[in-house]
This record gives C-alpha cells, structure tokens and sequence, in this order.
C-alpha cells in the first residue's frame, strides 16, 4: 500500500469514475492504457480460462490499485476486475502514472507491493490444500469485512454483492459446501446471512474460527 499522502497526491493524477455493482472495471485481454485507484466499494479479480473456467484471484477494496501490472509490463491484461459492490475509482492514464511514481520514488514501494500480492497468492493456494473448508471461509469473510472497514474495529460489518458461488470460488469449494460452511458459522454466532448479504456479528469468534487449529473443536 502507498502511504496516505501518495495515495492523495496520486487521486489527483486522473479522473474519478462510477462503476455499477457487476460492471466489469477492467477486462481481460485488453491493453493496459490505464489502472483504477479504487476509492470507494468492493471488487474481484479474476481469470478466465478458455475453456471457460473462471478463477478466483482476489478481493479488493478502497486503497488498491487495479491493473498496474499490465501498465508496467506493456502486455494484455491476465485477469478481470468486476465490482461487487458500486464502486469509485480514480482512472490513471499509464504514462501519466508511470512518470508519477517515477519522479517521487515509488518505484521500489509499488515493487514491495506487487510481491506481497504473490506471497498472498502462494498463501491462498497453500489454504486451498491443506485447511479445512470453515477455516477458509472464515478467512476470505474477515479479508472482506478488512476491506470493508478501511481499518477501523467497528462492531457489527454488512457484506452485500457476493454471491454463493463468488464464495466457493473463493474458497476452492462447491456451492453446498459454502451452504454448509455458513450454517457452521451462523450456529457460531459469527454471522447472520440472507440472499447476497453476509452480516458478521462477532468479529471475534469469526477470528477463532481463522485461526483454529484443525483438530480443535471448530474443525
């Protein structure tokens, strides 16, 4: 992430844009003329194989740039970013952005950036393998409700705009399993749940399931 005072001064690189919950932000394939500064709402990454199997990369939300690798390398975007939720961002042309970073040094920061992203990526595949599926979900829930909150510890966090099948993309499961998985953590006390909403009651117990230890009781 850019410290606070980049990331102001980089808003005022380009022009804001809404998005419409769904709407594709940036699209596959395509050249990478320009990234979004995600300013407001939720979005999704990811990738669609040609035999039409999509792949869930990633979650993200306010204070995250969107396509900067293609800008940087010159090549076709690999993945596709759509909104969960309506959404702001900031569209920075990719010269502009570059000759940006360039002349205040963020080079090395936008570097740091991008391999954190992988390690989280190699985190997540590591997940998908060896942890059970409550302990998965509770994970991708309270990465959302981070997102959501921009920071703060506030009590009670509202999750609109994701699917069923967005969650067990997400989680490297089927559709009944995330059903089973939320009945879990409804019984928990963690969440409340509806068409299209998640309402995380307990951040706490919502953590202990996280963090469990397979062979715990939460298991």
């Amino acid at each position: 992430m850019l410290s606070d005072e980049a990331w102001r001064e980089l808003r005022d690189q380009g022009a804001y844009r809404n998005f419409r919950e769904r709407s594709v932000m940036l699209r596959q394939g395509s050249a990478g003329t320009h990234l979004l500064a995600l300013t407001e709402g939720l979005a999704k990454v990811v990738c669609r194989e040609p035999c039409g199997v999509v792949t869930w990369l990633a979650f993200r939300g306010p204070g995250d740039l969107l396509g900067e690798v293609s800008v940087f390398s010159g090549t076709p975007r690999t993945a596709e970013v759509v909104a969960l939720t309506p959404c702001t961002a900031v569209v920075l042309e990719a010269e502009r952005f570059r000759r940006f970073i360039e002349q205040r040094g963020l080079v090395m920061d936008l570097m740091r950036q991008a391999l954190s992203r992988l390690r989280e990526s190699d985190a997540h595949r590591t997940e998908l393998l060896t942890l059970p599926l409550v302990v998965r979900l509770a994970r991708a829930l309270l990465r959302l409700a981070e997102l959501t909150m921009s920071g703060t510890e506030a009590g009670v966090v509202r999750l609109t705009g994701l699917s069923q099948e967005e969650i067990a993309q997400a989680t490297g499961v089927t559709r009944n399993a995330v059903i089973t998985g939320l009945q879990r953590l409804r019984e928990s006390g963690a969440v409340e749940t509806a068409r299209k909403v998640i309402v995380i009651k307990d951040m706490a117990v919502l953590r202990d399931w996280a963090t469990a230890d397979p062979k715990s009781r939460f298991a």
